[in-house]
């Protein structure tokens, strides 16, 4: 008989494999980069328009300040780079910037790195999937009225293909990512050369204009600033995801650090290359966007039902001869795949990070262990529910979501630098680790080290205090709450894991191993039946030193009959009929077994529930909710041990693989089989 769930299981994420084949997992470059760097790859998508978003908040006039906002992340993206690339060489066990901060600045501070890794690779999903349906709606608006659906549905198929194993996710995204670089690098370079050549591209929405909002004309002074550093800060999101390399080192072949900085540096180039030329082509061709489509003058009909294109969907269709060539559809398509694609990058990174906090017991001992293909399963099902919940609770808005982005990743950025600051300065007090006669250029190059990441200490942490001022009130203070109670609720369960190591630990084995005075046994009963006699059997196969039944008589009549019956068939057990008249079974059946250990303190009570073991979760509900109850009451009891006795019902056979009988049930043509679930 076929197992529906099973086969479903194997079908979407594939066979089982042993833990021994754990190294078939890991990953060569060419398949690393697209699972890693998938996050700031594709950010440019939306980097750029989310500086020309808040710079238009003024006016056309201000967006003479992107070229310099554009400049500043660039600068940024190069120095966090390089950067972790010392991370990457200094601490290969994958911890990343939690590892780092733990060791050099105590673990109250990796775990506020933790916190905020764990809020952002959230925001990375959520963002990422949205801004791909953005580009989805870009080439096909008919479709706009199902974004929440869109996205939700995105999720589900990267939760899927992740669930398979990393190799299998890299295998599956790879090329939407190699298209979408190749894409968008073809796109640049042929605008630039037109350009070049006197024939510049041209945006639709060059000829439109844009009334400045409200209260935000004519800036000078402070609200100028507080304007540039508002774009400068929504840019930054370039930078998101930088960091998942460095907490994904195990993953890579050997040699692990070698490959994983290569890996980086890749990254990094292709990223600023892109970014730079997304941003120089959006100027060249005069793209305009903002973040309502009625602030846009010279609209052709009515604002209300224009359907503004992001900045890339503009430059292809500028740059490849408008929004039903070729070229425009290749890249709308290349950059809503590789958009979505790019919360794989959390999908890998937010599970292990999570693994290795469960390690270290600060969040639940599920999320360390793996699933079928050798993937954090908990991980991967935990972030896409969160993420799932975020898109469905902001409709899949990029505009309202990117408030509560980059909050964290900054914060883990500046106290990654700070830990690395300190972990040079350890080095070379210690004499780079090979005595006080080091050479002078190891210790130069410890000092040039330490120079790169003080300098991105102090950069990370400058933008850490622009995005948290020019965006706390717009949405990011939830972000920070969130990351704040997340912080709490580790401290408290890694403070719950050592209490109960320590209530648990053995100091005298002799004192623990001591056997009780005696053993008396319980078999609760509700009626004769098959059941309660297997029950009885098994609690007589113990040798007790002594066996009661116990009923509950709910129902005097039913008791009465029960007695009755129980003397009628012979039974040497005795039966004790517990009165109830108020109707309750629990209450009852604990008191009678707490004055059992109040009179002999230092005997055992063995308690035995016969219960049902049903096929369908529907059959639960009709079955052993008393025994549920009971138990959860008596487990709350020293002294006192339970025992579950189950009966297998016919449909219990059924949920197995092998064909359902019935107990005594006869095949025609066969003789009868004694039934060996018979007591």
């Amino acid at each position: 008989m076929l197992n529906v769930p099973g086969f479903l299981k194997r079908l979407v994420i594939g066979r089982a494999m042993r833990s021994e084949e754990l190294h078939e997992t890991l990953l060569p470059k060419r398949l690393a980069l697209p699972i890693f760097a998938s996050d700031p790859l594709s950010s440019v998508a939306y980097a750029t328009q989310e500086i020309l978003l808040v710079l238009t908040l003024g006016g056309l006039a201000y967006l003479r300040f992107a070229p310099w906002i554009a400049v500043a992340v660039v600068s940024l993206l190069a120095v966090v780079v390089l950067s972790y690339r010392q991370v990457v060489h200094a601490y290969p066990s994958g911890g990343g910037s939690y590892e780092v901060v733990s060791t050099n600045l105590g673990p109250s501070a990796g775990l506020v790195v933790a916190a905020a890794l764990l809020v952002d690779y959230v925001m990375t999903v959520a963002v990422s999937v949205a801004s791909g349906v953005d580009n989805v709606i870009s080439a096909l608006p008919s479709v706009a009225g199902h974004r929440v659906l869109l996205a939700l549905g995105f999720v589900a198929l990267l939760t899927a293909v992740n669930l398979r194993g990393v190799r299998e996710s890299g295998r599956a995204f790879a090329a939407p990512t190699y298209l979408f670089i190749g894409a968008v690098l073809i796109m640049v370079v042929t605008g630039l050369i037109r350009w070049a050549l006197g024939a510049a591209p041209v945006a639709r929405t060059a000829g439109y204009g844009i009334e400045p909002a409200p209260g935000e004309a004519g800036l000078t002074g402070l609200a100028l600033l507080m304007l540039v550093l508002r774009a400068f800060s929504s840019g930054c999101t370039a930078l998101t995801g930088v960091e998942a390399i460095s907490n994904g080192v195990p993953a890579f072949r050997r040699p692990k650090s070698r490959n994983a900085a290569a890996t980086l540096a890749a990254m990094g180039l292709t990223a600023i290359a892109m970014f730079a030329g997304v941003t120089a082509l959006a100027l060249l061709a005069r793209v305009h966007i903002t973040d309502d489509s009625c602030r846009l003058t010279g609209l052709p009909g009515d604002c209300r039902t224009y359907p503004q294109r992001t900045v890339i969907a503009q430059l292809a269709a500028a740059v490849f001869g408008g929004e039903h060539s070729v070229g425009f559809y290749v890249v709308q398509t290349a950059t809503a795949l590789v958009l979505i694609l790019a919360a794989n990058t959390a999908f890998n990174g937010f599970p292990l990070l999570a693994s290795i906090l469960a390690l270290h017991r600060y969040l639940p001992r599920q999320l360390h262990n793996r699933g079928d293909r050798l993937a954090f399963s908990n991980g991967i099902l935990a972030l896409a529910i969160v993420a799932g919940l975020l898109l469905w609770g902001y409709r899949a808005s990029v505009t309202s979501l990117i408030h509560l982005y980059i909050l964290g990743v900054f914060t883990s950025f500046t106290l990654s630098q700070l830990g690395m600051v300190r972990h040079w300065n350890r080095e070379l007090r210690a004499g780079s680790g090979t005595g006080a006669g080091a050479g002078p250029e190891l210790r130069r190059r410890y000092c040039t080290a330490r120079a790169v990441n003080t300098l991105g200490a102090c950069v990370t942490g400058l933008v850490l205090l622009i995005v948290l001022v020019t965006k706390f009130t717009q949405g990011a203070w939830l972000a920070v709450l969130a990351a704040a109670v997340l912080w709490v609720t580790m401290r408290g369960i890694r403070r719950h894991y050592d209490t109960t190591s320590a209530e648990l630990a053995v100091t005298d084995p002799q004192e623990h191993l001591v056997p009780p005075s005696r053993v008396l046994a319980l078999v609760l009963v509700s009626r004769l039946h098959k059941p309660t006699l297997r029950a009885l059997g098994y609690a007589r196969a113990f040798r007790p030193d002594q066996l009661e039944a116990l009923t509950v008589a709910t129902d005097r009549a039913a008791a009465a009959a029960l007695a009755r019956q129980w003397e009628d068939y012979g039974i040497d057990v005795p039966l004790k009929v517990l009165d109830s008249p108020y109707r309750e079974v629990a209450r009852p059946v604990v008191e009678y077994v707490r004055s059992m250990r109040r009179e002999s303190p230092r005997d055992l009570v063995a308690v035995f529930i016969p219960e049902y073991v049903v096929g369908h979760w529907w059959e639960n509900l009709l079955h052993n909710q008393s025994a549920l109850w009971l138990k959860s009451r008596l487990l709350f009891t020293p002294g006192v041990m339970v025992t579950s006795v189950p009966w297998q019902l016919t449909s219990s056979s059924r949920a197995d693989r092998h064909p359902a009988r019935a107990p005594g049930s006869v095949r025609r043509g066969e003789p009868d089989r004694p039934d060996p679930r018979r007591p």
